[in-house]
């Protein structure tokens, strides 16, 4: 159908059903040519023609047709079928997505979202939004964002940052659902960030519908991130995004907010830092959490 579609787009005009039917079962034979599909056994009588093979493609091409008719794609009747207005915009959505999704610069676009993310991972900005725009193309926009946030409730902190990126490019279509989560607090600060770019807030400035526990929440999430998959100096530049003026202020906020992966975040951020005194306070309240002190 994707083919009969596409001829009846071309043709920019009435089309007669005969010659539907023959491009269906030129297309149907040559399926079967590619699949090689060979009966097995013993073949006591001929195997038919294509022609008689092929005969119930006809009530097939009529059901499809009717059906398309039916929510106004194209008109039928007196033996051809057109296109209409609405029909030729369907078909152009339809190869749009298919020339974007052929786009694809990392081959991600048949893999689920958790391993597109991570593919996505170690391209740059422009390169990732390419990859997630090509990933998005090929598949329901309501079953992407699905997934998408189901890779963003996981236990990665960077996946959950990157899911969050590709929900930029969906733009609109995700907002139900990502409001609809902004009530985990796994996804909460996402989520509200994500909330407030799409309102037309400055990205610079989203932070700031964020409460000081929710950033903290954030920046804990980010240097678990950044402890999993980046170097240690990027871990000691994270310090000076943190909201709290001072290391100790910091500390103490970080402990109150509660995120599962703060001993971790607090462990690394010690060895990291080359002040063995800054270093010696983010051990003992590392270990203060980890005692429930």
């Amino acid at each position: 159908m994707p083919q009969v579609l596409s001829f009846l787009q071309l043709s920019a005009g009435p089309v007669p059903v005969e010659q539907l039917l023959d491009l269906l079962e030129q297309r149907v034979i040559e399926l079967r040519t590619e699949r090689c599909e060979i009966p097995y056994g013993p073949q006591p009588e001929p195997v038919p023609e294509p022609e008689a093979a092929d005969a119930p493609l006809a009530p097939l091409l009529d059901w499809a047709l009717r059906a398309l008719a039916s929510v106004g794609a194209l008109t039928y009747g007196d033996g051809q079928a057109t296109l209409t207005p609405l029909g030729n915009w369907a078909v152009w959505v339809k190869l749009e997505q298919i020339c974007v999704a052929a786009q694809s610069p990392a081959g991600n676009i048949e893999v689920a979202a958790e391993e597109m993310l991570r593919g996505c991972a170690q391209l740059r900005p422009n390169a990732a939004r390419a990859e997630y725009r090509a990933w998005l193309a090929a598949r329901p926009v309501g079953s992407a964002v699905t997934d998408l946030l189901g890779a963003a409730r996981g236990d990665d902190a960077l996946l959950r940052g990157l899911a969050f990126e590709a929900l930029r490019v969906v733009g609109a279509p995700a907002e139900p659902d990502v409001r609809s989560v902004a009530d985990e607090p796994t996804l909460r600060p996402y989520a509200l960030l994500w909330l407030a770019e799409h309102d037309g807030i400055d990205p610079e400035d989203a932070h700031e519908v964020l409460t000081r526990e929710e950033a903290t929440w954030l920046w804990v999430d980010t240097a678990a991130a950044v402890a999993d998959h980046g170097e240690a100096p990027m871990l000691v530049r994270h310090l000076e995004s943190a909201l709290q003026p001072t290391v100790p202020q910091l500390l103490d906020e970080v402990r109150a907010v509660g995120h599962p992966r703060t001993v971790q975040v607090l462990v690394a951020l010690a060895a990291a830092h080359p002040d063995p005194a800054l270093a010696k306070a983010v051990r003992r309240a590392a270990f203060q959490v980890h005692t429930g002190g």
